[in-house]
């Protein structure tokens, strides 16, 4: 084996060169770029730390404050839920009362809607049995029909206390009179047996006028001074209502 040691001298220079060229216009730009580079990565991680101690303090306070905020957030919910309960009491009390008034209302009206309905009921039923006694009142002689409620007129007067049958007799007196109330129109001789009849029962002649009443709708009426003595369908009527309105069957209207 054959060394040209002219030529080995020759590359070893050549190497030399290039190494010389490399560490001057590469290895030390190189060097310096890392070394600004580590200087720059040293600054950042400086700056992390020091942001991060920063984002920790943050996160310190931010806990804080949410603490706090859970804690108001509680004491807001505690007063809001007393609060509410509060005003569901207060409100059920006044539901309750609204409630109270409304069935007082109701059963109030509900009451009055059958007292009315009682009362409609009871005139309707009054005034069929006054048109069915009225049609078997016409099957009756006229005469007949009064001379029965004549004799129960006069009965009531014998029947009155002593003042008031001396009241109705203090009317025999000039210009005296007393009333004699009819449903229909009488007729002379009616008129002279009805008068008869009364003097028969006070016991005294005494003046009498009488006058035609339609709302008595059958029978006859005594009146005086102080003193009136019944005999009609109207006062019957009158009696059984007050007696139906008594035992609570009948309202006032």
């Amino acid at each position: 084996m054959h060394i040209d040691w002219w030529t080995l001298a020759l590359q070893t220079v050549n190497v030399l060169i290039l190494v010389w060229i490399l560490g001057r216009f590469f290895f030390r730009p190189v060097t310096a770029i890392v070394a600004k580079r580590q200087e720059a990565a040293k600054k950042l991680l400086s700056d992390a730390s020091s942001i991060r101690h920063q984002a920790e303090e943050a996160r310190s306070q931010a806990d804080k404050a949410r603490a706090e905020l859970d804690a108001q957030r509680l004491r807001f919910l505690d007063q809001s839920r007393q609060e509410a309960m509060a005003e569901k009491a207060r409100l059920l009390d006044e539901a309750s009362r609204d409630l109270a008034k409304m069935r007082e209302a109701a059963a109030a009206a509900a009451e009055r809607d059958r007292v009315a309905c009682d009362s409609a009921m009871m005139r309707h039923a009054g005034e069929l049995s006054l048109e069915i006694a009225r049609r078997l009142l016409s099957r009756v002689p006229p005469d007949m029909a009064l001379q029965t409620f004549a004799e129960e007129l006069c009965r009531e007067v014998r029947s009155l206390p002593d003042s008031s049958r001396a009241g109705l007799i203090s009317m025999s007196k000039p210009g005296g009179t007393i009333e004699v109330l009819t449903a229909t129109d009488l007729s002379d001789e009616q008129k002279q047996y009805l008068r008869r009849k009364l003097v028969e029962a006070l016991g005294a002649e005494v003046p009498m006028t009488f006058r035609r009443d339609e709302t008595l709708m059958v029978g006859l009426e005594l009146r005086g001074p102080t003193t009136v003595v019944r005999n009609s369908w109207r006062s019957d009527l009158e009696r059984i209502r007050e007696e139906l309105t008594d035992d609570g069957r009948l309202g006032k209207t």
